[in-house]
């Protein structure tokens, strides 16, 4: 007697594993580059998150009577937790990573029945939750630790995350203080706060965090962290663990429409490329709109699901509240996957359509 079951009918953990592993290893240099210029509290954030992930896999496969060994080592918890623990502040309050890791692993994962059948980018609706729930501590990004009078040390770090304040007593919002001209700690908050004070490019680029670069006034540390997602990202590609449609599909669209707005009015704001090298672009590019299970799986609605997530964060970036726009940008086009694919499905020859 054989064992009906839905589709896919082929399983296999170690499949999924080395995916996981191969998008794991690409995302080291950008961890590399966190490390270096925004300190050791990136690395403490990520043993937080994974453990706490890891525990979660543990505690609901084995509420759900499942094979805790199959579904505990495909990997896609660890990197759930790794993009989560990435996109947040490297000195957020502890609870933050533990509230954002549970939600992205029970709501956005195990509340649909596991891995490849949630229909929303499990770290994106952590990152989302935090984001709407806590704004100051999720904004409360720290300047490039060269910036800083006095660069949090490691107990500076624990200090920061466990207790509120670092081992002098300081608060991050003194730390941050400290220097002259910073009223946000994000290129992106920068450029959004000027635009809302109505300040011109050329005023809101003589912030310290701004450094000048082949794209103009950007800010220093992000543009070596895009540069090192984009790394990772062609890295994937020519291993073929993600395909191309997405990512240039996302990237042309947001460049197309940031060169039309910056055509308009090129003395008020930053170049094209500033957009593509700012905040969370190259990460959202290669290791998030390409998640498999979320994402479009047909060719066309690739290509249609990257341009719709890259106008989102046009739009969201410039006319809407909040600075960068990646989550929002993922979950919404989340949304609309089952009717991209669906009006995008390949062409079966052979097969007689009647009119």
């Amino acid at each position: 007697m054989f064992k009906i079951a839905s589709s896919p009918h082929t399983h296999s953990s170690n499949l999924t594993a080395r995916f996981m592993l191969w998008v794991i290893a690409a995302m080291i240099p950008a961890i590399a580059v966190l490390l270096f210029y925004f300190g050791i509290g990136v690395l403490i954030q990520i043993a937080l998150a994974l453990g706490f992930a890891y525990a979660l896999e543990l505690a609901v496969t084995y509420l759900r009577r499942k094979p805790i060994l199959f579904y505990v080592a495909d990997f896609s918890v660890i990197l759930t937790a790794l993009i989560l623990a990435v996109a947040i502040p490297p000195y957020a309050p502890y609870w933050i990573i533990l509230i954002g890791t549970f939600c992205a692993v029970i709501l956005g994962k195990h509340v649909y029945g596991g891995l490849g059948q949630n229909p929303f980018n499990p770290a994106m609706v952590g990152y989302v939750v935090l984001l709407i729930s806590f704004p100051l501590q999720m904004t409360s990004w720290v300047p490039p630790i060269s910036l800083l009078n006095e660069p949090p040390t490691l107990n500076d770090a624990v200090s920061l995350i466990f207790k509120g304040v670092s081992s002098d007593g300081y608060s991050l919002l003194q730390l941050v203080g400290t220097i002259d001209g910073i009223s946000q700690a994000t290129p992106l908050d920068s450029l959004k706060s000027g635009l809302h004070n109505q300040q011109s490019w050329s005023a809101i680029s003589l912030s310290p965090i701004f450094s000048s670069t082949p794209f103009g006034m950007l800010g220093n540390g992000w543009w070596q962290l895009n540069l090192a997602f984009l790394a990772g990202g062609l890295f994937l590609l020519w291993k073929k663990i993600i395909h191309w449609q997405t990512p240039v599909a996302l990237l042309l669209t947001l460049a197309l429409l940031v060169a039309v707005h910056w055509l308009l009015s090129p003395q008020a704001l930053p170049n094209p490329l500033w957009q593509l090298f700012s905040g969370a672009t190259m990460f959202c590019a290669f290791f998030i709109a390409t998640d498999p299970v979320t994402a479009s799986i047909t060719p066309k609605g690739k290509i249609v699901f990257g341009a719709l997530i890259g106008f989102l964060m046009y739009i969201i970036r410039y006319y809407g509240n909040y600075p960068d726009a990646v989550a929002f940008s993922i979950l919404l086009a989340n949304i609309c996957v089952p009717l991209i694919d669906h009006y995008t499905r390949p062409r079966v020859y052979g097969y007689h359509v009647k009119k």
